[in-house]
C-alpha cells in the first residue's frame, strides 16, 4: 500500500474530488491539483507541470478532450519519478471509430501505455451524476428532458463507484498494472426509464423527449454552447445509439469486492437533498 504522494489532476471536478477524499480518509498523502489549487495545474501550461509531479509516486490522470498533452505530461512524469498512472478514460474507447470521443480517449490511452511507467485505465459508462450535478440536471427542472438518446440502454455507473475504483487502485497500485476496468452500473436502462424513476422519486411529473441530433445542436447552441462543442457532445448520443456501450461488466465487483451501486440507489440517494426540487 502506497503511503507517498498521490497526484489527483482534476481534483475540483465530479471524480477528482471524491478521490481526493477518499485517499485522505485513508490516510495517503495527496496533492490535489486543478487550475486553482495551491500547486496549480493547467493541461494548456506545461510550465507548472514539473511542481506538480515533484515528489509524486502514484497519479490520477483526467486528460483534456484535446490530442497531444498526456504524451508531454508522461513523459515528465516519468523523468520526475512517477511509478504508476491511473487514467480515466472512457467505455468503449477502443470501439468507437474515429469520432472526437474516440480520439480523445484513445490519444490518452497510448499516451500512458507508452510512457514506459506501470498503468491501470478505467473506462466509465456515462455517469448517474449527469442527471444532477450538471449537463441534464437543469432541462429536468423544467419538467422535460429532451436528447437524441432512443431504446438503446445505458448502464450509468455511479460517480461513487468510479471513486472507489480509483482509490482502490491508487492506494494499491502494484495488483492492477496494465488492467483495462470497463466500468457499469448493474443493469442498463434507457433515458426514458432513468427520467421516470426520477420522475416517481420526486413526485414531480417529469417526462423524456427524444429529439434528432441536428434539434440538440440547435438547442445547445440557443443555450450559449458554441456550435463546434455541441456538435461533440450530440455526437456522443449518436455513438450511444450504435450499442458498443450498452452491455453491463462486473469491473466494480472484480475491483472491490461488492456489486455496482443501482440507479435506483443513486435516485433515492438524490432526491432527498432536494436537488431536483422546483
Amino acid at each position: 500500500m502506497t503511503t507517498s504522494t498521490t497526484l489527483v489532476l482534476g481534483a475540483s471536478g465530479k471524480t477528482g474530488r471524491r478521490v481526493a477524499a477518499r485517499l485522505r480518509l485513508k490516510g495517503v498523502p495527496v496533492r490535489a491539483a486543478s487550475r486553482r489549487s495551491a500547486t496549480p495545474f493547467d493541461w494548456a501550461d506545461p510550465s507548472g507541470w514539473d511542481a506538480v509531479l515533484d515528489g509524486v509516486e502514484t497519479a490520477y490522470v483526467v486528460p483534456p478532450s484535446v490530442l497531444g498533452p498526456v504524451h508531454d505530461f508522461t513523459a515528465r512524469a516519468a523523468a520526475a519519478g512517477v511509478r504508476h498512472l491511473v487514467l480515466l478514460s472512457g467505455r468503449g474507447a477502443d470501439t468507437w471509430g474515429d469520432s472526437p470521443f474516440g480520439r480523445d480517449m484513445r490519444d490518452a490511452e497510448d499516451a500512458v501505455r507508452s510512457s514506459g511507467l506501470p498503468w491501470t485505465i478505467l473506462r466509465p459508462n456515462n455517469f448517474a451524476q449527469n442527471f444532477d450535478e450538471e449537463l441534464w440536471h437543469g432541462p429536468l427542472l423544467t419538467g422535460e428532458l429532451a436528447l437524441p438518446a432512443g431504446d438503446v440502454p445505458e448502464p450509468f455507473i455511479d460517480l461513487e463507484d468510479v471513486a472507489d475504483v480509483a482509490a482502490c487502485v491508487l492506494i494499491d497500485p502494484d495488483r492492477h498494472v496494465g488492467r483495462v476496468y470497463e466500468l457499469s452500473g448493474p443493469r442498463s436502462i434507457t433515458f426514458d426509464e432513468a427520467v421516470e424513476l426520477i420522475s416517481r422519486a420526486t413526485g414531480q411529473p417529469t417526462i423524456y423527449r427524444r429529439i434528432a441530433p441536428d434539434e440538440y445542436v440547435d438547442a445547445l447552441a440557443a443555450d450559449g454552447v458554441d456550435r463546434g462543442s455541441a456538435e461533440h457532445v450530440a455526437e456522443m448520443f449518436v455513438l450511444m445509439e450504435s450499442g458498443v456501450i450498452a452491455s453491463t461488466t462486473r469491473d466494480v465487483e472484480q475491483v472491490l469486492g461488492r456489486p455496482a451501486r443501482t440507479f435506483e440507489d443513486y435516485v433515492l440517494r438524490v432526491a432527498v437533498t432536494g436537488v431536483w426540487a422546483r
